[in-house]
């Protein structure tokens, strides 16, 4: 390898509906809406900054039962079961789950920014594949920037939510596929008949199952995806962008992998964190990391 990707470390700093408001002694204090919550961050190894009579008018805090994402939320105040929130242009609802998450990662904005800037800029139609796609919104910002996207969960659930967010959107005219199925069966599938898309976005988990009981373990899952991921792509792709949560897994790693992946391909790869600042002493707390290559 010639060079090593560029590292950078990526703020989304344009939310008005998401606040990181403080953290610190493995937790954090997060503005969802119009809504507080406390939730375990193992990262935050520092003091807490805001004042305590902050953290005690919490609406909810979320108790682990284990080191994954199980557990139960205990609520402090009433809220409703769903709420909505937006980021631009695009609704969505909000609401607590069983998994500690609200719907929404916010660090993630970084790159629907990205992606839809290099859609409107393409100045061609443009076909995006959104492969793990949760609640859909980076979909939903795709497809508001002009794109025809393919959506893929394993979660009917998800999927479902999804939809109902493109609903509050407004956007039920937009060319999105909602799919119910298995990341890698389907991109296999979509090799073989030989589709072709212009950008991929992928936030693959560190373990998880397809609806038909498949086993994905990053470690082994991911590198035979990205494969299939870049020879679904088009000869002139945009993007194919990857975000990866909870692994020990190093942004270099991720970076290095993606360029192996796309050598053949003329542009840059660049890796890192997504990171969201602290309102309170202004500390940048990781969340994930992410590699990102661009055409």
């Amino acid at each position: 390898m010639d060079k090593l990707p560029t590292f950078s470390i990526l703020e989304s700093p344009r939310w008005s509906d998401y606040e990181l408001l403080d953290s610190g002694d493995g937790l954090k204090l997060e503005r969802f809406g119009s809504y507080t919550f406390i939730r375990p961050e193992v990262q935050a190894m520092w003091r807490r900054s805001a004042p305590e009579k902050d953290w005690d008018s919490a609406d909810a805090v979320f108790q682990p039962t284990n080191e994954e994402s199980g557990g139960h939320w205990l609520l402090k105040r009433k809220i409703p079961e769903r709420w909505e929130m937006k980021y631009d242009s695009i609704r969505f609802w909000a609401m607590t789950t069983p998994g500690r998450h609200l719907g929404v990662f916010p660090e993630t904005a970084s790159h629907w920014d990205f992606m839809a800037a290099s859609i409107r800029q393409a100045g061609r139609p443009i076909k995006v594949l959104n492969l793990f796609g949760y609640t859909g919104l980076a979909s939903l910002i795709a497809a508001a920037a002009g794109a025809q996207v393919t959506h893929v969960d394993a979660s009917r659930k998800s999927v479902t939510w999804a939809r109902d967010n493109q609903t509050l959107s407004g956007l039920n005219d937009k060319p999105i596929r909602w799919l119910v199925d298995d990341a890698l069966k389907f991109v296999q599938r979509e090799s073989r008949r030989g589709a072709q898309y212009d950008g991929v976005l992928l936030d693959p988990p560190k373990f998880g199952r397809g609806p038909k009981g498949e086993v994905w373990e990053v470690y082994k899952s991911l590198p035979p995806l990205l494969g299939l991921c870049r020879d679904i792509l088009c000869d002139k792709p945009l993007f194919l962008i990857m975000t990866v949560y909870a692994v020990k897994a190093s942004a270099l790693h991720l970076g290095q992998a993606l360029e192996d992946v796309m050598s053949k391909n003329k542009g840059s790869v660049e890796s890192g964190e997504l990171v969201m600042r602290e309102k309170s002493a202004g500390r940048l707390l990781s969340q994930a990391v992410y590699a990102r290559w661009s055409g």
